[in-house]
């Protein structure tokens, strides 16, 4: 399908989650699409964006609109960035290469999973352009530290730092449908693979899926369950802010933390030299009953002050999401599932087709609003919500 007929068929992120339903194996889908426990996080990171009414402004004559923002001394041409998600090669072959292309091609930083099917190496050698690289911090920091220096030297701009997995999330529709360590997929999940016989196709010529980037590091090269059991085992409860001061030491570019929800952990993660933070809950993938990342938001904003870049992850399914986001103080947003629903349905061109529907989107929701720019986009926009939604009751609208 060309790419007309594509974005024809596909005009919003919700049609491509559906089609990725109909074209992806349920354990699949349920892995990519799924939550923690009863997902109650995973939906408020979706439903709360509700609570933020816009009030536009008219008669401000933006004829055009600049999209564009800087982050770390690069201009993006989108402030839509791809967060780091783990084994996208089991969606699409390749997948990793295929959606930072996509995110090269639109302008953007495309953010590589720690837990990737390909290399660090491999990836700099297949989407050249610019890319941040996701850790974690482990109970053997020397696996760290070689994933770190690997990243330096392949050329990654950023080092991304997530914090909020010292323990494994229960993931309840993985467990139901099998999908675990190892694979209890039983009849009803075989013969639901075969039924997707496209995708069978499909995967059957890519590389065979794995944590690329812990080969040899469990003492098998290949072998997916082993390796998933070691980086579980590698997971260190004990995390504390000494080591995110060790972790800044080691890096020399811009360092981030991924999994900030509350505003005294801004505060400190500046004093330890932290550049930029994600609010985020792991997509509701962790702690079930986590606040969600907009609600998050102001706080931590106004906590961070001009000490810290903040980027909000968490539940953006629409270009006037974006807006809402950067109403509330975000430099920039992050999206995980919808690139992920791209991916699933048309590859690298899915991909390239989700950061366009973003573009398109948040371009409509600025001429609609009456902004020109990013940076014109602010609290002005949004109906007062009260101190319950974490903005400042001091929050008036401009008459």
């Amino acid at each position: 399908m060309d790419r007309e007929a594509l974005a024809r068929r596909y005009y919003n992120i919700g049609r491509l989650r559906r089609a990725a339903r109909r074209v992806l194996p349920e354990v699949i889908f349920d892995f990519a699409d799924g939550g923690a426990e009863d997902e109650r996080t995973l939906a408020r990171n979706e439903s709360d964006f509700d609570a933020l009414e816009i009030v536009p402004r008219m008669l401000t004559g933006p004829a055009e609109r600049d999209l564009s923002v800087e982050l770390f001394g690069r201009r993006l041409e989108l402030p839509v960035l791809i967060a780091p998600t783990g084994l996208s090669g089991i969606l699409w072959p390749d997948g990793e290469i295929g959606a930072a292309r996509a995110a090269q091609a639109a302008g953007t930083i495309y953010c590589q999973s720690h837990g990737s099917t390909c290399t660090i190496e491999e990836l700099a050698k297949g989407a050249p352009g610019p890319r941040w690289f996701q850790v974690f911090l482990y109970r053997d920091r020397g696996l760290t530290r070689a994933m770190t220096e690997r990243a330096w030297a392949a050329g990654c701009e950023a080092l991304v730092l997530t914090v909020d997995n010292q323990v494994l999330g229960q993931r309840e529709r993985d467990l139901a449908n099998g999908f675990a360590i190892p694979p209890r997929l039983g009849l009803r999940g075989t013969l639901d693979m075969l039924v997707h016989w496209r995708w069978l196709l499909r995967m059957r010529g890519a590389r065979r899926v794995s944590f690329a980037n812990y080969r040899g590091a469990a003492g098998h090269e290949e072998d997916i369950v082993s390796l998933g059991a070691y980086i579980a085992r590698m997971l260190d409860p004990g995390l504390s802010w000494s080591d995110v001061a060790w972790l800044r030491g080691l890096w020399k570019g811009p360092f981030l933390l991924k999994g900030i929800l509350h505003p005294d952990d801004a505060r400190i993660a500046a004093e330890h030299g932290v550049d930029g933070v994600f609010v985020s809950n792991h997509g509701g993938r962790q702690l079930d009953g986590a606040v969600s990342a907009i609600r998050a938001l102001p706080e931590v904003v106004e906590a961070a002050g001009d000490r810290l870049v903040v980027l909000l992850d968490g539940g953006v399914r629409r270009g006037v999401d974006v807006l809402r986001a950067l109403a509330l103080g975000a430099r920039a947003v992050a999206i995980g599932r919808p690139h992920w629903w791209g991916l699933a349905v048309a590859g690298e061109a899915g991909v390239a087709l989700v950061l366009d529907i973003f573009r398109r989107e948040l371009d409509r929701a600025m001429a609609l609003c009456g902004c020109a720019r990013l940076t014109e986009i602010d609290r002005r926009l949004l109906a007062p919500v009260g101190r319950a939604f974490g903005a400042p009751a001091r929050l008036r609208l401009v008459g």
